[in-house]
């Protein structure tokens, strides 16, 4: 069984703090910058970091002046607000839960959500979130990795999933089957890295 708690992925990211940014940010560096890119968003938009890590993105985000941050990880959002006042971005960096954001309905134009949706234990519950605080007509930008939609994991990989979903995330989630819970609509879906393993993903809100 699965260790993917809130609790331990606390837990786990504290202890990978020392080394996270040299793989998170080497291997993805190029895809989060297109990701920003394609979030298409204005530099008033207020914007919304979902498990915004040590603040990666933020240099694609230079020029923004409504952003907030929220991870679970609490030394995570030191390193963030350390990295948003080296390149002079104000950020509200805030310690949160992705599954239960402290924020009212329809609070944020955009929202990032880098490597998130396969870590979560919940991801319905967190795009259920996503879509709640997110206004009509704005827009996600989804990076992370996905199954083919349609497409069942086999048996070796069901099983590798044990491991992987205990020690980094998800490998068997299908970004289809999530969004199917709310009414976004994936609007473009491209491949990334590893042979499309990683996903750009842009969902939008219907207008009212």
């Amino acid at each position: 069984m699965s260790l993917n708690t809130n609790t331990w992925n606390r837990l786990r990211y504290t202890l990978y703090l020392p080394v996270y940014d040299l793989i998170a940010d080497r291997i993805f560096r190029k895809y989060r910058k297109r990701s920003v890119e394609l979030l298409n968003a204005k530099p008033g938009d207020a914007i919304l970091l979902l498990g915004a890590g040590t603040g990666l993105d933020l240099p694609y985000l230079k020029g923004y002046t409504n952003l907030t941050a929220i991870d679970i990880t609490p030394g995570m959002i030191a390193k963030l607000q350390e990295r948003a006042e080296k390149l002079h971005i104000p950020v509200n960096a805030r310690v949160m839960n992705g599954q239960q954001l402290d924020f009212a309905d329809n609070s944020f134009d955009a929202i990032v959500a880098h490597l998130i949706l396969a870590v979560i234990p919940d991801p319905v519950a967190c795009i259920k979130e996503v879509e709640r605080v997110l206004k009509p007509g704005g827009t996600v930008m989804v990076f992370d990795k996905f199954l083919p939609d349609g497409q069942q994991p086999t048996i070796v990989r069901r099983f590798f999933n044990q491991i992987a979903g205990t020690l980094f995330s998800d490998i068997n989630r299908s970004i289809g089957a999530i969004v199917s819970h709310t009414s976004l609509t994936i609007e473009l879906n491209e491949p990334a890295t590893l042979n499309g393993t990683f996903r750009l993903v842009r969902l939008r809100k219907p207008e009212l």
